[in-house]
């Protein structure tokens, strides 16, 4: 577990991000929580502090180099030191790629692959230094098999998971692992929305019979930050009940 550990947390406040945060809290690290939202940010702070753990909010734009660094800076002046970087912030702009607009292509590539960009390069910086890092990526079953109508956030994911690959080769020397984790369909405000129908469709085509939890995500987060895992780098931890194979 990592335990003692300072861990940075993009798109922190809410969903997948805020599970993860938790569960590393749980695990006995610090966690760094950014967001761009400054009452979601101070909320899930307020939430870790009042269960005990120790966090530090951080507001910035994980698409601008200022923001991606300045969060590193805030880490470093107030813990010393960077562990664990999860990029997890990321949105979606869905649409048939014969209509897509340039602008929903733009903002998807930027925020889920420049983001994430930006914030390893800025972390990598002190993690080689110290000789141990852990830098976890999330992205999606839909960036290993594709899916209609999300031309942009499949390509996104997919070039999440190629930079990954291609980190975890440049840093492995510097004793710092870079993973992803690939989940499949988990259960938010989005999919209880969905018609009872498209609901049973999904299922079916998941051998498990169940959406997954974001704390599912966050178990494979826990893992992959883990000493446990020293020896596991540039690899994609899938986790979709069995959906893709």
């Amino acid at each position: 577990m990592p335990k003692g550990k300072i861990a940075v947390v993009t798109g922190a406040s809410r969903g997948i991000g805020r599970s993860i945060s938790l569960a590393l809290s749980a695990a006995g690290a610090t966690i760094v929580a950014m967001d761009m939202d400054q009452a979601a940010t101070d909320a899930i702070v307020a939430e870790i502090k009042e269960a005990g753990g120790n966090a530090l909010a951080v507001v910035g734009n994980v698409t601008l180099t200022a923001d991606a660094d300045n969060m590193i800076d805030a880490a470093m002046k107030e813990f010393g030191r960077v562990d664990i970087l999860v990029n997890n912030a990321g949105i979606t702009r869905d649409g048939i790629f014969l209509r897509m607009k340039d602008e929903d292509w733009d903002a998807v590539l930027t925020v889920n692959l420049k983001g994430a960009f930006l914030c390893s390069r800025a972390a990598s910086k002190v993690m080689a230094k110290q000789r141990y890092g852990r830098i976890i990526n999330i992205a999606s079953i839909v960036g290993l098999m594709g899916n209609a109508g999300q031309a942009n956030y499949c390509a996104s994911k997919a070039g999440l998971i190629g930079l990954t690959k291609s980190n975890a080769r440049e840093l492995a020397k510097r004793n710092v692992t870079v993973n992803a984790v690939a989940p499949g369909f988990i259960a938010t405000a989005m999919t209880d929305a969905l018609p009872e129908k498209v609901k049973a469709d999904l299922m079916a085509q998941i051998p498990l019979e169940r959406l997954g939890s974001a704390e599912d995500i966050a178990n494979a987060v826990l893992f992959l930050a883990a000493e446990a895992s020293g020896y596991v780098t540039g690899q994609v931890l899938s986790v979709n009940g069995g959906m893709y194979m």
